[in-house]
Protein backbone atom coordinates (compact mmCIF):
# COMPACT_ATOMS: atom_id res chain seq x y z
CA UNK A 1 0.00 0.00 0.00
CA UNK A 2 1.29 3.43 -0.94
CA UNK A 3 0.42 6.60 1.02
CA UNK A 4 0.70 10.07 -0.57
CA UNK A 5 2.34 12.73 1.62
CA UNK A 6 1.03 16.18 0.73
CA UNK A 7 1.95 19.75 1.65
CA UNK A 8 -0.07 20.49 4.79
CA UNK A 9 -1.83 23.82 5.45
CA UNK A 10 0.73 25.97 7.28
CA UNK A 11 -1.04 29.29 7.62
CA UNK A 12 -4.14 31.14 6.53
CA UNK A 13 -2.36 33.45 4.09
CA UNK A 14 0.17 30.91 2.75
CA UNK A 15 -0.70 29.31 -0.61
CA UNK A 16 2.64 27.75 -1.54
CA UNK A 17 5.91 26.57 -0.04
CA UNK A 18 9.36 25.59 -1.27
CA UNK A 19 10.88 22.18 -0.61
CA UNK A 20 14.11 23.47 0.87
CA UNK A 21 15.74 20.19 1.91
CA UNK A 22 15.21 16.44 1.89
CA UNK A 23 16.29 15.04 5.24
CA UNK A 24 15.65 11.46 4.06
CA UNK A 25 16.64 10.19 0.63
CA UNK A 26 14.65 8.34 -2.00
CA UNK A 27 14.48 4.65 -1.07
CA UNK A 28 15.19 5.20 2.63
CA UNK A 29 13.14 3.30 5.19
CA UNK A 30 11.35 5.78 7.46
CA UNK A 31 9.46 5.47 10.71
CA UNK A 32 6.06 6.85 11.63
CA UNK A 33 6.24 10.60 12.46
CA UNK A 34 9.92 10.77 11.43
CA UNK A 35 10.97 14.10 9.88
CA UNK A 36 11.66 13.52 6.19
CA UNK A 37 11.91 17.05 4.70
CA UNK A 38 11.88 20.77 5.39
CA UNK A 39 9.37 23.14 3.77
CA UNK A 40 9.95 26.88 3.62
CA UNK A 41 7.26 29.52 3.27
CA UNK A 42 7.64 33.27 3.00
CA UNK A 43 7.43 33.47 6.78
CA UNK A 44 8.94 30.36 8.38
CA UNK A 45 10.40 26.88 7.94
CA UNK A 46 8.29 23.78 8.63
CA UNK A 47 9.08 20.09 9.07
CA UNK A 48 7.33 17.43 6.97
CA UNK A 49 6.86 14.13 8.78
CA UNK A 50 6.10 10.59 7.62
CA UNK A 51 2.46 9.64 8.22
CA UNK A 52 3.28 5.94 8.22
CA UNK A 53 6.32 3.68 8.31
CA UNK A 54 7.67 2.37 5.03
CA UNK A 55 9.94 3.14 2.09
CA UNK A 56 10.22 6.74 0.92
CA UNK A 57 9.60 7.48 -2.77
CA UNK A 58 10.35 11.13 -3.47
CA UNK A 59 8.33 13.02 -6.09
CA UNK A 60 9.27 16.69 -5.62
CA UNK A 61 12.87 17.88 -5.81
CA UNK A 62 14.72 20.31 -3.58
CA UNK A 63 13.96 23.87 -4.65
CA UNK A 64 10.53 23.03 -6.11
CA UNK A 65 7.68 25.43 -5.35
CA UNK A 66 4.65 23.44 -4.22
CA UNK A 67 1.04 24.50 -3.69
CA UNK A 68 -0.71 23.61 -0.46
CA UNK A 69 -2.07 20.09 -0.94
CA UNK A 70 0.46 19.11 -3.60
CA UNK A 71 2.00 15.62 -3.36
CA UNK A 72 5.57 15.73 -2.07
CA UNK A 73 6.32 12.00 -1.90
CA UNK A 74 4.88 8.52 -1.39
CA UNK A 75 5.55 6.11 1.44
CA UNK A 76 5.21 2.46 0.46
CA UNK A 77 4.84 -0.53 2.75
CA UNK A 78 8.21 -2.28 2.51
CA UNK A 79 9.11 -2.80 -1.15
CA UNK A 80 12.31 -2.17 -2.99
CA UNK A 81 13.46 0.13 -5.67
CA UNK A 82 12.58 -0.83 -9.23
CA UNK A 83 15.12 -3.21 -10.76
CA UNK A 84 17.58 -1.52 -13.05
CA UNK A 85 17.89 -2.65 -16.67
CA UNK A 86 19.86 -5.83 -17.07
CA UNK A 87 23.33 -5.18 -18.35
CA UNK A 88 23.41 -5.38 -22.10
CA UNK A 89 19.60 -5.14 -22.44
CA UNK A 90 18.62 -3.00 -25.40
CA UNK A 91 15.08 -1.52 -25.23
CA UNK A 92 12.99 -1.61 -28.38
CA UNK A 93 12.55 2.12 -28.07
CA UNK A 94 16.19 2.53 -29.06
CA UNK A 95 15.70 0.82 -32.40
CA UNK A 96 14.77 3.98 -34.37
CA UNK A 97 17.86 5.75 -33.06
CA UNK A 98 20.07 2.82 -34.07
CA UNK A 99 18.49 2.69 -37.51
CA UNK A 100 19.03 6.42 -37.92
CA UNK A 101 22.67 6.05 -36.88
CA UNK A 102 23.14 3.20 -39.36
CA UNK A 103 21.62 5.28 -42.15
CA UNK A 104 23.83 8.23 -41.23
CA UNK A 105 26.93 6.00 -41.28
CA UNK A 106 25.96 4.48 -44.59
CA UNK A 107 25.43 7.91 -46.10
CA UNK A 108 28.74 9.19 -44.82
CA UNK A 109 30.56 6.34 -46.53
CA UNK A 110 29.11 7.46 -49.87
CA UNK A 111 30.27 11.05 -49.55
CA UNK A 112 32.55 12.23 -52.33
CA UNK A 113 36.00 12.91 -50.91
CA UNK A 114 36.20 16.09 -52.92
CA UNK A 115 33.26 17.58 -50.97
CA UNK A 116 35.49 18.22 -47.92
CA UNK A 117 36.40 21.73 -48.99
CA UNK A 118 33.28 22.58 -50.99
CA UNK A 119 30.44 21.29 -48.81
CA UNK A 120 27.38 23.54 -48.55
CA UNK A 121 25.98 24.02 -45.02
CA UNK A 122 22.29 23.78 -44.19
CA UNK A 123 20.71 27.05 -42.95
CA UNK A 124 20.93 25.92 -39.32
CA UNK A 125 24.51 24.74 -39.74
CA UNK A 126 25.49 27.93 -41.54
CA UNK A 127 24.14 30.05 -38.67
CA UNK A 128 26.12 28.09 -36.07
CA UNK A 129 29.33 28.25 -38.11
CA UNK A 130 28.90 31.99 -38.78
CA UNK A 131 28.28 32.77 -35.11
CA UNK A 132 31.46 30.93 -34.11
CA UNK A 133 33.55 32.21 -36.99
CA UNK A 134 34.28 28.72 -38.37
CA UNK A 135 35.15 28.43 -42.08
CA UNK A 136 32.88 25.96 -43.92
CA UNK A 137 35.95 24.71 -45.77
CA UNK A 138 37.27 23.40 -42.47
CA UNK A 139 34.19 21.23 -41.84
CA UNK A 140 33.55 17.85 -43.46
CA UNK A 141 29.87 17.42 -44.32
CA UNK A 142 28.17 14.09 -43.67
CA UNK A 143 24.90 14.92 -45.39
CA UNK A 144 23.77 14.11 -48.92
CA UNK A 145 26.40 15.15 -51.50
CA UNK A 146 28.69 16.36 -48.72
CA UNK A 147 26.16 18.83 -47.31
CA UNK A 148 27.17 20.15 -43.86
CA UNK A 149 24.44 19.26 -41.37
CA UNK A 150 23.58 20.96 -38.08
CA UNK A 151 25.20 18.02 -36.28
CA UNK A 152 28.42 18.61 -38.23
CA UNK A 153 28.38 22.29 -37.23
CA UNK A 154 27.79 21.49 -33.56
CA UNK A 155 30.70 19.05 -33.54
CA UNK A 156 32.87 21.60 -35.26
CA UNK A 157 31.78 24.20 -32.68
CA UNK A 158 32.79 21.81 -29.92
CA UNK A 159 36.24 21.44 -31.41
CA UNK A 160 35.61 17.98 -32.91
CA UNK A 161 36.16 19.02 -36.55
CA UNK A 162 38.78 17.21 -38.59
CA UNK A 163 42.09 18.82 -39.26
CA UNK A 164 41.64 21.65 -41.79
CA UNK A 165 44.00 22.60 -44.58
CA UNK A 166 46.94 24.66 -43.42
CA UNK A 167 46.05 28.28 -42.85
CA UNK A 168 47.41 31.19 -40.90
CA UNK A 169 46.59 30.81 -37.22
CA UNK A 170 44.21 33.43 -35.85
CA UNK A 171 45.59 35.53 -33.00
CA UNK A 172 44.48 34.30 -29.57
CA UNK A 173 42.79 36.89 -27.39
CA UNK A 174 44.49 37.50 -24.08
CA UNK A 175 42.62 36.00 -21.12
CA UNK A 176 42.18 38.46 -18.26
CA UNK A 177 43.83 37.46 -15.01
CA UNK A 178 41.74 36.47 -11.99
CA UNK A 179 38.56 34.50 -11.52
CA UNK A 180 35.46 35.68 -13.40
CA UNK A 181 32.93 33.10 -12.27
CA UNK A 182 29.33 33.93 -11.51
CA UNK A 183 26.50 31.88 -10.07
CA UNK A 184 22.72 32.10 -10.00
CA UNK A 185 20.49 31.22 -7.09
CA UNK A 186 16.72 31.10 -6.95
CA UNK A 187 15.30 33.61 -4.49
CA UNK A 188 13.85 31.98 -1.40
CA UNK A 189 10.19 32.63 -0.55
CA UNK A 190 11.33 34.75 2.39
CA UNK A 191 13.59 36.90 0.23
CA UNK A 192 10.88 37.31 -2.44
CA UNK A 193 8.37 38.40 0.17
CA UNK A 194 10.79 40.83 1.80
CA UNK A 195 11.58 42.35 -1.61
CA UNK A 196 7.90 42.83 -2.48
CA UNK A 197 7.04 44.30 0.91
CA UNK A 198 9.92 46.78 0.88
CA UNK A 199 9.02 48.07 -2.57
CA UNK A 200 5.34 48.29 -1.59
CA UNK A 201 6.19 50.31 1.54
CA UNK A 202 8.28 52.78 -0.47
CA UNK A 203 5.52 53.17 -3.04
CA UNK A 204 2.47 53.21 -0.78
CA UNK A 205 3.54 55.27 2.25
CA UNK A 206 4.69 58.84 2.76
CA UNK A 207 7.84 57.71 4.53
CA UNK A 208 10.06 60.25 6.25
CA UNK A 209 12.96 59.87 8.71
CA UNK A 210 14.02 62.01 11.64
CA UNK A 211 17.31 61.62 13.52
CA UNK A 212 18.72 62.27 16.97
CA UNK A 213 21.66 61.10 19.05
CA UNK A 214 21.82 59.46 22.44
CA UNK A 215 24.54 59.66 25.08
CA UNK A 216 24.87 55.99 26.05
CA UNK A 217 27.15 56.58 29.07
CA UNK A 218 24.38 56.43 31.72
CA UNK A 219 23.12 53.06 30.44
CA UNK A 220 26.64 51.71 30.02
CA UNK A 221 27.50 52.77 33.57
CA UNK A 222 24.32 51.13 34.89
CA UNK A 223 25.02 47.90 33.00
CA UNK A 224 28.62 47.85 34.18
CA UNK A 225 27.53 48.21 37.79
CA UNK A 226 24.69 45.66 37.88
CA UNK A 227 25.23 43.23 34.98
CA UNK A 228 26.72 40.47 37.16
CA UNK A 229 23.96 40.69 39.76
CA UNK A 230 21.36 40.89 37.00
CA UNK A 231 22.73 37.74 35.31
CA UNK A 232 22.92 35.89 38.61
CA UNK A 233 19.35 36.77 39.60
CA UNK A 234 17.54 36.44 36.27
CA UNK A 235 19.78 34.05 34.32
CA UNK A 236 20.08 36.39 31.34
CA UNK A 237 22.42 39.23 30.37
CA UNK A 238 21.42 42.88 30.57
CA UNK A 239 21.65 44.27 27.05
CA UNK A 240 20.76 47.50 25.30
CA UNK A 241 17.64 46.10 23.63
CA UNK A 242 15.66 45.91 26.86
CA UNK A 243 16.35 49.60 27.62
CA UNK A 244 15.33 50.65 24.11
CA UNK A 245 12.21 48.47 24.16
CA UNK A 246 11.15 49.84 27.53
CA UNK A 247 11.81 53.43 26.47
CA UNK A 248 9.79 52.92 23.28
CA UNK A 249 6.78 51.50 25.16
CA UNK A 250 6.73 54.53 27.47
CA UNK A 251 6.98 56.98 24.54
CA UNK A 252 4.25 55.15 22.58
CA UNK A 253 1.74 55.85 25.35
CA UNK A 254 2.49 59.55 25.04
CA UNK A 255 2.42 59.57 21.23
CA UNK A 256 -0.29 57.02 20.26
CA UNK A 257 -0.15 57.90 16.54
CA UNK A 258 3.32 56.31 16.37
CA UNK A 259 1.72 53.10 17.63
CA UNK A 260 -1.11 53.19 15.09
CA UNK A 261 -1.75 52.25 11.49
CA UNK A 262 -3.96 53.11 8.53
CA UNK A 263 -6.56 50.56 7.51
CA UNK A 264 -8.58 51.64 4.49
CA UNK A 265 -9.97 55.05 5.39
CA UNK A 266 -9.67 54.50 9.14
CA UNK A 267 -6.91 55.16 11.67
CA UNK A 268 -6.33 52.31 14.13
CA UNK A 269 -4.77 53.16 17.49
CA UNK A 270 -3.49 50.48 19.89
CA UNK A 271 -3.51 50.74 23.67
CA UNK A 272 -0.89 47.98 23.90
CA UNK A 273 2.67 47.73 22.57
CA UNK A 274 3.60 44.61 20.59
CA UNK A 275 7.21 45.34 19.72
CA UNK A 276 8.72 43.66 16.66
CA UNK A 277 12.45 43.04 16.95
CA UNK A 278 14.32 42.70 13.65
CA UNK A 279 16.64 39.67 13.82
CA UNK A 280 19.15 38.49 11.23
CA UNK A 281 18.54 34.78 10.55
CA UNK A 282 20.45 32.36 8.27
CA UNK A 283 17.76 32.66 5.57
CA UNK A 284 17.19 36.39 5.87
CA UNK A 285 15.72 39.08 8.08
CA UNK A 286 12.84 38.02 10.33
CA UNK A 287 10.83 40.15 12.74
CA UNK A 288 9.44 38.22 15.74
CA UNK A 289 7.14 40.03 18.15
CA UNK A 290 7.30 40.66 21.91
CA UNK A 291 3.65 40.81 22.99
CA UNK A 292 2.52 43.40 25.54
CA UNK A 293 6.06 44.68 26.08
CA UNK A 294 4.65 47.67 27.97
CA UNK A 295 3.85 45.41 30.93
CA UNK A 296 7.24 43.62 31.00
CA UNK A 297 10.27 44.23 33.19
CA UNK A 298 13.77 44.59 31.75
CA UNK A 299 14.50 40.97 32.66
CA UNK A 300 11.35 39.67 30.97
CA UNK A 301 12.17 41.62 27.82
CA UNK A 302 15.72 40.26 27.78
CA UNK A 303 14.45 36.68 28.15
CA UNK A 304 11.96 37.18 25.31
CA UNK A 305 14.61 38.68 23.02
CA UNK A 306 17.00 35.79 23.73
CA UNK A 307 14.32 33.14 23.14
CA UNK A 308 13.20 34.66 19.84
CA UNK A 309 16.78 35.19 18.63
CA UNK A 310 17.67 31.53 19.27
CA UNK A 311 14.55 30.37 17.45
CA UNK A 312 15.37 32.64 14.52
CA UNK A 313 18.90 31.26 14.34
CA UNK A 314 17.56 27.69 14.23
CA UNK A 315 14.69 28.59 11.81
CA UNK A 316 12.17 27.50 14.45
CA UNK A 317 10.02 30.64 14.62
CA UNK A 318 6.31 30.02 14.14
CA UNK A 319 4.01 32.18 12.04
CA UNK A 320 2.25 33.34 15.19
CA UNK A 321 5.55 34.59 16.63
CA UNK A 322 6.14 36.72 13.54
CA UNK A 323 2.59 37.97 12.99
CA UNK A 324 1.33 41.33 14.15
CA UNK A 325 3.39 43.91 15.95
CA UNK A 326 2.59 47.59 16.38
CA UNK A 327 6.11 49.07 16.27
CA UNK A 328 9.54 47.77 15.19
CA UNK A 329 13.07 48.19 16.52
CA UNK A 330 16.04 47.28 14.35
CA UNK A 331 19.69 47.37 15.39
CA UNK A 332 22.08 47.96 12.51
CA UNK A 333 24.79 48.87 15.02
CA UNK A 334 25.67 45.22 15.57
CA UNK A 335 26.96 45.20 11.98
CA UNK A 336 28.80 48.53 12.34
CA UNK A 337 26.20 50.85 10.84
CA UNK A 338 26.74 54.49 11.83
CA UNK A 339 23.51 55.92 10.40
CA UNK A 340 20.71 54.67 8.18
CA UNK A 341 17.07 55.22 7.30
CA UNK A 342 15.20 52.01 8.20
CA UNK A 343 12.15 51.08 6.12
CA UNK A 344 8.77 50.80 7.85
CA UNK A 345 7.54 47.29 8.62
CA UNK A 346 4.04 47.54 7.07
CA UNK A 347 1.27 47.80 8.13
CA UNK A 348 2.98 49.50 11.06
CA UNK A 349 3.55 53.24 10.84
CA UNK A 350 7.01 53.64 12.37
CA UNK A 351 10.33 51.92 13.02
CA UNK A 352 13.25 52.87 15.27
CA UNK A 353 16.78 52.27 14.01
CA UNK A 354 19.67 51.80 16.46
CA UNK A 355 23.27 52.23 15.32
CA UNK A 356 26.78 51.63 16.55
CA UNK A 357 28.20 53.40 19.60
CA UNK A 358 31.16 55.67 18.87
CA UNK A 359 33.09 57.87 21.25
CA UNK A 360 32.79 61.45 20.04
CA UNK A 361 33.52 64.91 21.47
CA UNK A 362 30.33 66.61 22.68
CA UNK A 363 29.57 69.79 24.57
CA UNK A 364 28.42 69.14 28.13
CA UNK A 365 27.90 71.96 30.68
CA UNK A 366 30.10 74.28 28.69
CA UNK A 367 32.94 71.79 28.29
CA UNK A 368 34.00 69.47 25.48
CA UNK A 369 33.99 65.88 26.73
CA UNK A 370 34.25 62.46 25.11
CA UNK A 371 31.08 60.40 25.31
CA UNK A 372 29.87 57.10 23.80
CA UNK A 373 27.25 58.37 21.36
CA UNK A 374 24.67 56.55 19.24
CA UNK A 375 22.67 57.97 16.35
CA UNK A 376 19.02 56.89 16.35
CA UNK A 377 16.60 57.18 13.45
CA UNK A 378 12.81 57.09 13.36
CA UNK A 379 11.24 56.36 9.99
CA UNK A 380 7.51 57.03 9.97
CA UNK A 381 4.47 57.27 7.74
CA UNK A 382 3.71 60.97 7.40
CA UNK A 383 0.10 60.18 6.50
CA UNK A 384 -0.68 59.30 10.12
CA UNK A 385 2.24 60.78 12.08
CA UNK A 386 2.94 64.51 11.97
CA UNK A 387 6.41 66.01 12.28
CA UNK A 388 5.68 67.26 15.80
CA UNK A 389 4.75 63.76 16.95
CA UNK A 390 7.71 62.06 15.30
CA UNK A 391 10.26 64.50 16.70
CA UNK A 392 8.58 64.53 20.11
CA UNK A 393 8.57 60.73 20.24
CA UNK A 394 12.27 60.47 19.42
CA UNK A 395 13.19 63.20 21.92
CA UNK A 396 11.24 61.34 24.61
CA UNK A 397 13.09 58.10 23.83
CA UNK A 398 16.38 60.02 24.07
CA UNK A 399 15.43 61.47 27.47
CA UNK A 400 14.53 58.06 28.87
CA UNK A 401 17.72 56.43 27.63
CA UNK A 402 19.98 59.19 28.92
CA UNK A 403 18.33 59.00 32.34
CA UNK A 404 17.53 55.26 32.75
CA UNK A 405 16.21 55.85 36.28
CA UNK A 406 13.11 57.27 34.57
CA UNK A 407 12.48 53.80 33.07
CA UNK A 408 12.60 52.18 36.48
CA UNK A 409 10.48 54.84 38.17
CA UNK A 410 8.07 55.35 35.25
CA UNK A 411 8.54 59.13 35.09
Amino acid sequence: MSLEIKVPPVGESITEVVLSRWIKNDGDVVEMDEVIAELESDKATFELTAEQAGTLKTIAAEGDTLAIGAVVCNIEDGGAAASPKQEGESPKADAPALAEEATKTEGSQQVNKDSYASGTPSPAAGKILAEKGIDTAAVKGTGVDGRITKDDAVKAEAGKKPEAPKAAAAPVAATPAGARAERREKMSPLRRTVAKRLVAVKNETAMLTTFNEVNMKPIMDLRGKYKDQFKEKFGVGLGFMSFFTKAVTVALKEFPAVNGRIEGEELIYNDFADISIAVSAPKGLVVPVIRNAESMSLAEIEKSVLTLALKARDSKLTIEEMTGGTFTITNGGVFGSMMSTPIINAPQSAILGMHNIVERPVAEKGEVVIRPMMYVALSYDHRIIDGRESVGFLVRVKQLLEDPARLLLGV
